[in-house]
């Protein structure tokens, strides 16, 4: 990965799905499949916004989507931050931007409290203003939310 100088002067920059630069932040997702690491498509079917950090060290994916477990609203499918800024600041610029597309949707993700070195799981998502809002039946995710 090599920083982009000239991309500098903004949060966050809006690139497709399936940029290599993307795609290789997201290989060191702990959610990322490891039979699926080196494919540059991250964020999947469905309407989504791939974002990246100038300084290619941050990662955000919104995807809006038909969940199988009834949520409604636009999804944080991947965040990965190894240096970009404070987590709960890149958040909340993610969420401007997420919103200025889908207005007035609720957002929400999944963390998993077992894959995540925190004592605290989400708490950068909860800094940033999001709360708990439940617990998938299957994986024991938690799932945090924010409303406008």
């Amino acid at each position: 990965m090599r920083e982009q100088p000239f991309l500098f002067g903004t949060t966050w920059l809006q690139v497709w799905d399936g940029n290599p630069t993307a795609a290789a932040l997201y290989d060191r997702h702990y959610s990322r499949n490891l039979a699926s690491r080196g494919d540059p498509r991250i964020a999947g079917p469905g309407h989504k916004m791939v974002l990246l950090t100038p300084c290619v060290r941050g990662l955000f994916v919104w995807r809006k989507f038909i969940s199988k477990d009834q949520q409604d609203g636009v999804n944080c499918a991947i965040f990965r931050n190894e240096g970009a800024g404070l987590s709960s600041e890149l958040i909340r610029a993610a969420m401007v931007l997420g919103w200025a597309r889908w207005p007035g949707e609720r957002f929400y993700t999944y963390v998993n409290p077992r894959r995540v070195a925190s004592r605290n799981p989400g708490h950068c998502f909860k800094q940033a203003g999001w709360s708990l809002c439940g617990i998938t039946k299957t994986r024991k995710l938690l799932v945090l939310e924010v409303r406008p």
